[in-house]
């Protein structure tokens, strides 16, 4: 099996007088020696009823039962474990922190507009203009953040000013 410097094995029961690739009685295993570690399966049980009824391994074959444990169980070693080495499982990957993305996040879908009343009375409260650029804020860089704060900073204190003004306006009307 396999492909030319791409070996796969497969550990087979055949009878003695059949040919190398001829017809086989039973697949017992698979052995694939280029994979880090090697790729070694075997089924025990299968195994140890071949070797107790009588069939002999080859060289190679008993190699791996010795390194699997079936070859020291066949024999009598009731310690005989396998000292196969298996492969690791994969780590998952995990994205650097510290990294930026290279992706860059959606912006929020703008929220809604809600129309002002015609005249704002002096105890209705203004809204924050934060509230409806917080969300566009969040998907600006550094230096484009910095101007919409700027902007926004600056018509804060224009509605703080209109307020003022109202209410100057308002005790005027009063008096």
């Amino acid at each position: 099996m396999g492909k030319i410097r791409a070996p796969y094995y497969r550990i087979v029961v055949a009878d003695s007088h059949t040919k190398r690739d001829g017809r086989v009685i039973e697949e017992i295993g698979k052995y694939h020696p280029t994979e880090e570690p090697s790729f070694i399966e075997v089924d025990s049980a299968r195994a140890q009823y071949w070797l107790g009824v009588g069939a002999q391994p080859t060289e190679q074959v008993a190699a791996i039962l010795k390194l699997t444990g079936d070859w020291g169980i066949f024999q009598g070693d009731k310690n005989a474990v396998s000292t196969v080495r298996t492969k690791e499982s994969k780590v998952d990957f995990v994205a650097d922190e510290k990294k930026k993305p290279v992706l860059k996040p959606k912006a929020a879908a703008p929220a809604p507009k809600v129309e002002a009343p015609a005249k704002a009375s002096v105890d209705t409260p203004v809204e924050a203009p934060e509230a409806d650029i917080a969300p566009a804020v969040e998907g600006l860089n550094d230096a484009d953040a910095a101007k919409v704060e700027a902007v926004s900073d600056a018509a804060e204190v224009k509605a703080d000013d209109a307020t003022e003004a109202d209410a100057e306006a308002a005790s005027a009307d009063k008096a």
